[in-house]
């Protein structure tokens, strides 16, 4: 079978996210088709139009990194009903300047974790807006808002609870089913 390249960015920029534990622990769930390799975009500047005419290295490596991959999946935390701004910047970022859109046509998904009882349920609704408008086919189903609980990942870095576990399993199958979807009907590099 066919195994596609899977750049992820994790929304926190805290060391100690619960999102890259969760990241960290999704990927030892994933179908062996899956490769994951994370995107990181800690030294990015603050995004601003001033950049187009002159774009930084920096920004270039990141724009690039994300076309280089088959499908993109985010993970991140919900910061006041909404996404990270550092995270809505990357997005700026790879979607600039006009016309480079870095996100058309890869295929992506949404996934995150909060403390809250909703999880990142808000937060992923404004994130698939932005993704919309830049193109990405989402993957819109099945939706994964997990609530963070002590306990969650052992000290393995795995999920502890079994159902949690075969529920995370299963988001990752049909994210390898739905990239392998849109990648059969928009190839990358075609």
């Amino acid at each position: 079978m066919k195994t596609y390249k899977v750049g992820y960015l994790i929304g926190s920029l805290a060391t100690e996210s619960i999102n890259r534990k969760l990241a960290n622990a999704l990927f030892k769930l994933a179908p062996e088709q899956l490769q994951f390799h994370e995107i990181e975009f800690k030294d990015l500047p603050l995004y601003s139009y001033d950049y187009d005419a002159d774009y930084p290295e920096v920004g270039r490596r990141f724009k690039q990194a994300i076309e280089d991959s088959d499908a993109i999946l985010i993970v991140t935390p919900e910061y006041n009903r909404s996404i990270p701004g550092a995270l809505k910047n990357a997005i700026d970022w790879a979607s600039r300047p006009w016309g480079s859109n870095s996100f058309a046509n890869i295929p992506s998904g949404v996934i995150g974790t909060s403390p809250g009882a909703i999880g990142t349920a808000v937060g992923q609704q404004h994130l698939r807006s932005i993704l919309g408008f830049l193109n990405s086919p989402q993957m819109n189903a099945p939706e994964a808002y997990i609530q963070f609980r002590d306990g969650m990942i052992n000290e393995a870095g795995e999920i502890a609870n079994e159902s949690t576990a075969d529920f995370l399993r299963q988001y990752l199958s049909e994210f390898h089913e739905f990239v392998a979807r849109v990648l059969t009907v928009l190839p990358r590099g075609a």
